[in-house]
């Protein structure tokens, strides 16, 4: 069935603002200006307040839910479902999940490149299998452990691209690189822990999408704005990139803002993206297949390495062409992609029924995706 002008408006925002998002921090990244008291020109290095804003994106959704609520009821016939009421604190320990892996993948991003940053999230779905397997329960079907398998494979496909350009590649030290590449795998094990939690206390309450994204970021955006007073004063060493050596340095940041105003322009692309990331993401699942969603979200990592490239941001490697193509084979066994083409084929047609009959239906639309967009996505 063909799509409807609307199905392609939502995919093609969801694919454009996903890419804006991970493009837009990474901009950010790469500014140098003064700082506080004249201190001289320096990068612009503040993942936590980058995190601050991405939350601050997370928390608009909010708003959307409830001006889509209140025009839906002023309509004659209201189709929209706001969910039953909850304890707003069921949010509480997956966003502070939320917080902590978006905060380290911003660090990461600092250190590697864009597309190895978007690459490397996909590895989120080897612990969250692995985490489903040993808290909720859940038993994988074999194409899902092959899934896993396959994807990480591409992992090491990409660290080792990352690992021979590094010696190339005159923004970023090969240790701050690998370091980066690290720090991004570690953060999906936090993203699956958060994906974990949601599923077993969060998922049991008719909760709208927009709603779950909203409270999280509420949690998140205080929460990480409080810390950024302590932060102001840990000293760190050569860890943190900042004039002063601490952990962040939120005044810095708003100097280098007050002297470089495109940094500003960077981060409100952040802040904008994310929040119409999560609208479209959530639209595309109801409206069209969480299955496409999932396809479109790999379809933005091709996006952004072919920007990345195109703005010379960073060098072709051929290791990376072949570690995003494995990956996106292992993304796709594990998300059920390749049971409708083995539907077809009459040999294969019982083992695609098989599997099916292991996973419900809820499950596997949990597994392709729930309408909450990760940051992350993502985050």
């Amino acid at each position: 069935m063909a799509w409807t002008k609307y199905q392609l408006f939502l995919a093609g925002l969801m694919l454009t603002t996903g890419s804006i998002n991970t493009l837009s921090a990474k901009w950010a990244d790469l500014f140098s200006a003064k700082g506080c008291r004249d201190v001289p020109d320096h990068a612009f290095s503040h993942p936590f307040v980058q995190a601050v804003g991405m939350f601050l994106g997370e928390l608009s959704c909010l708003a959307v839910f409830y001006i889509l609520l209140c025009h839906d009821r002023r309509s004659p016939e209201p189709k929209m479902n706001p969910g039953q009421s909850f304890n707003p604190l069921l949010f509480f320990p997956p966003a502070m999940c939320d917080m902590t892996a978006t905060s380290i993948m911003y660090v990461a991003l600092n250190m590697t490149s864009a597309s190895s940053f978007q690459m490397l999230r996909g590895a989120v779905i080897i612990f969250t299998g692995l985490l489903s397997v040993a808290f909720l329960g859940r038993r994988l079907a074999p194409s899902q452990w092959i899934g896993i398998l396959i994807t990480i494979l591409g992992l090491v496909i990409v660290g080792l691209a990352d690992f021979f350009s590094g010696h190339k590649d005159d923004a970023h030290k090969l240790s701050d690189i690998l370091t980066g590449d690290l720090l991004i795998i570690m953060a999906q094990i936090i993203v699956s822990v958060q994906m974990v939690l949601e599923e077993k206390f969060v998922y049991k309450h008719d909760v709208h999408p927009l709603r779950a994204v909203g409270t999280e970021g509420f949690f998140g955006f205080f929460v990480l704005s409080l810390l950024l007073i302590p932060m102001y004063f840990i000293h760190v060493g050569d860890f943190a990139d900042n004039p002063r050596h601490v952990l962040e340095d939120a005044l810095d940041a708003f100097c280098q803002i007050g002297h470089q105003p495109l940094i500003l322009l960077a981060l409100l692309g952040n802040t904008v993206s994310i929040a119409f990331f999560n609208f479209a993401g959530i639209s595309v699942t109801k409206e069209i297949s969480a299955t496409t969603r999932m396809v479109l979200d790999s379809l933005r990592t091709l996006v952004i390495w072919v920007v990345s490239l195109a703005l010379g941001w960073e060098q072709f490697h051929g290791l990376q062409v072949l570690g995003f193509l494995v990956l996106l084979v292992g993304t796709a066994l594990y998300n059920g992609l390749h049971r409708p083409l083995l539907a077809r084929i009459p040999c294969c047609a019982a083992m695609v029924s098989t599997e099916e009959e292991e996973n419900s239906p809820e499950e596997r639309e949990r597994l392709l995706g729930d309408g909450r967009v990760q940051n992350g996505d993502e985050s």
